[in-house]
């Protein structure tokens, strides 16, 4: 049994739970009717035990879960086991972490939306160095090191050759405008920014300050597309820590905050003009 399951192995343990609540069944009925006692039904939803492809089609025949393009997106999470680079970060970064790592890794697509700096997954060295060593609980030199690695190395499904992960950002004009490290280091951040603009698989977008108060202003959200969309996942970077969504109603909230953050967003060839005005008044 694992003692600590990682964000994924949660995730399917979640997604096992809602196919059980969505057929009208408690725990203990789950039980009765898989013939294992009701502990093992909370240890598989709650990702402590895993479940096997055949397994896993037996319980959602047993559900009357009739969506198998659902059913075999489950089934593949099972099969892909593979240690990923993130556990070179075990004890030596929180779990949380690792778990998003895991969650960029694994996703179809992300979407990003922030105010008040670059995202992680399209920040420099140099910029990210600066934001850990303004962390409001000091870190000392080797837990820097740590995450700042940790970050490069989760850009790497930027760069993937052959299938690297679509990736949309929404930036606030606010976050190309702060002079993160000072004017040097931010030229070369908007210089990144740019730069990975231009490449297919990436969509960047801005808001200005003209466009005033908007849905979701204030907040920086995260949104991973799995699979299907029951398996999408919603991040968010709390001042207390990483949260991780994946209710049904959470999702649909996420999805349809995006739509509304996107539709008073510059497209991207204005959001490419307002970056290289803004190098300018550097």
């Amino acid at each position: 049994m694992r003692i600590n399951p990682t964000g994924r192995q949660l995730r399917f343990g979640s997604a096992l739970r809602k196919l059980r609540e969505h057929a009208g069944l408690s725990a203990t009925e789950a039980g009765q009717l898989l013939g294992i006692r009701q502990t093992q039904v909370s240890n598989m939803e709650a990702g402590r035990v895993g479940v096997g492809p055949e397994r896993l089609r037996t319980i959602a025949s047993h559900y009357d879960c009739a969506d198998k393009t659902l059913v075999e997106a489950l089934a593949s999470m099972f099969s892909d086991r593979k240690r990923g680079w993130w556990e070179e970060y075990r004890r030596l970064l929180p779990n949380p972490l690792l778990d998003l790592a895991e969650l960029e890794h694994h996703a179809q697509s992300l979407r990003a939306a922030t105010t008040a700096r670059v995202p992680g997954l399209l920040q420099t060295r140099e910029y990210a160095l600066e934001i850990f060593r303004q962390a409001v609980n000091e870190l000392p030199p080797p837990d820097i090191e740590h995450r700042l690695s940790f970050r490069i190395k989760r850009q790497a499904i930027l760069y993937r050759e052959g299938n690297p992960t679509p990736y949309e950002a929404v930036i606030h004009e606010a976050a190309l405008r702060m002079k993160v490290g000072g004017p040097t280091i931010a030229r070369q951040q908007l210089q990144h920014l740019l730069d990975m603009s231009e490449r297919d698989h990436i969509t960047l977008r801005a808001i200005t300050f003209d466009v005033g108060a908007y849905p979701g202003s204030g907040q920086s959200i995260y949104y991973a597309l799995g699979p299907v969309q029951q398996l999408d996942t919603v991040h968010l970077d709390q001042s207390h820590g990483l949260v991780f969504l994946d209710a049904e109603a959470q999702l649909l909230k996420y999805r349809t905050l995006f739509e509304r953050i996107e539709a008073v967003a510059l497209g991207p060839e204005k959001t490419q003009d307002l970056i290289h005005n803004v190098m300018r008044e550097l």
